[in-house]
């Protein structure tokens, strides 16, 4: 990557004005519920405790954040050469994902400046304590990926910059990232296994938290294609359509096993029944299924289809626009309250939060991506 133009790159374009101001004013209702309690900005009650800011912020986020470790481990562990290239700016979506996750954490706690607690009080036999300790450790690893490109930048550090550089040390990083991203992923689902009577039975499995980690793997690499295709546009380079066609025909296959595993095990259940039963749950569950999984499965599985920057960017945003769907539909769009009159809808004032954080992660990429070797040659051997 030419470092010359990367610095002539015109960074306060129109779009980036209306991020940093969707920014600012995320930033400003944030501040407002720090002061006045989620009471004032959100839509939660008793019934419904968990909404918007649990089910995108942080479910959906961490899930499309998993191409950090996916690419991580095919670039370092699988020894395909070709994603080193991407495994920088992979990373660095992973680790800007995963702040924005934890401050919607913070954010959706009844007392948020508690936060720490978990790391201090154990509860060795709870679910949200390992899904705490899994994302603290695993954020760490991403900052310690990411370090080595501040400290090149900054021109200080060298010796632990090239420490954090060593093949060794990349391996220990990828190996912990790997690890502690299955327990995590799969734990966010796992919390699930606790309110059987509030899921439909087309979500409550006791295989969930396996489907939320399939299901991640899939929504991670259309994320990671999504964005290699606009950080070209952005850097204005030519796409890599070599890459570019092997992260489509392993999303094509990561969702082929997904569908497979999700159908068999609502078969051995007996609980295909329910997704011709007409209701709006089964609606909710058909829509997920065949324009999240089944139709983009079929267009990236066509050679000529994952060679077309059209049809990849069509289907990755369905792969995670299926995602997205189904952790809404498990937290709350089929719950039981879909029946009342209590049924949950977010509040303008978490809607805002929710694409200002979005807003300020795109913001932080691009600053990111400009200043910093993220599109140099790969970390040393």
């Amino acid at each position: 990557m030419n470092t010359k133009a990367i610095s002539d790159h015109k960074f306060f374009t129109f779009k980036t004005k209306i991020l940093l101001v969707l920014s600012i004013a995320a930033i400003i209702l944030i501040i407002y519920r720090l002061i006045y309690g989620l009471g004032r900005v959100t839509n939660l009650s008793d019934t419904t405790p968990w909404g918007l800011w649990i089910s995108f912020d942080v479910i959906t986020g961490v899930a499309l954040a998993a191409g950090g470790f996916t690419i991580t481990f095919a670039a370092y562990i699988a020894g395909w050469e070709k994603y080193k290239a991407i495994a920088k700016a992979a990373t660095l979506t992973a680790f800007i994902g995963y702040l924005l996750a934890v401050t919607g954490v913070f954010l959706d706690l009844g007392k948020p400046f508690s936060i720490w607690h978990p790391l201090f009080f154990w509860q060795p036999h709870s679910v949200m304590f390992e899904i705490v300790v899994c994302i603290t450790i695993y954020t760490t690893v991403l900052f310690l990926e990411f370090l080595p490109w501040l400290l090149e930048r900054l021109n200080i550090l060298t010796g632990l910059k090239n420490l954090l550089e060593k093949k060794s040390v990349i391996l220990v990083l990828v190996i912990l990232g790997i690890m502690l991203s299955y327990g995590h992923q799969s734990s966010l689902g796992g919390l699930f296994l606790l309110a059987p009577d509030k899921l439909h039975p087309l979500w409550y499995t006791h295989f969930i938290h396996h489907l939320f980690y399939l299901s991640a793997i899939c929504a991670g690499l259309s994320m990671v294609s999504i964005e290699t295709i606009f950080g070209s546009n952005m850097l204005k380079k030519p796409y890599e359509l070599n890459i570019l066609e092997g992260l489509a025909r392993g999303t094509s296959i990561a969702l082929l096993v997904y569908f497979l595993v999700r159908f068999i095990d609502l078969a051995i259940n007996n609980r295909l029944i329910y997704v011709y039963e007409g209701s709006i749950e089964s609606i909710l569950f058909i829509i997920e299924i065949s324009l999240g999984v089944l139709l983009p499965m079929v267009i990236l599985s066509v050679k000529n289809m994952r060679l077309s920057i059209p049809a990849l960017i069509l289907s990755h945003f369905m792969v995670i626009g299926g995602l997205l769907l189904n952790r809404f539909n498990v937290v709350f769009l089929t719950e039981k309250g879909l029946q009342s009159n209590r049924f949950y809808l977010p509040s303008w004032q978490e809607i805002i939060v929710t694409i200002g954080l979005i807003s300020l992660g795109i913001f932080l990429y691009k600053i990111i991506v400009i200043n910093l070797p993220i599109f140099n040659s790969s970390a040393k051997e």
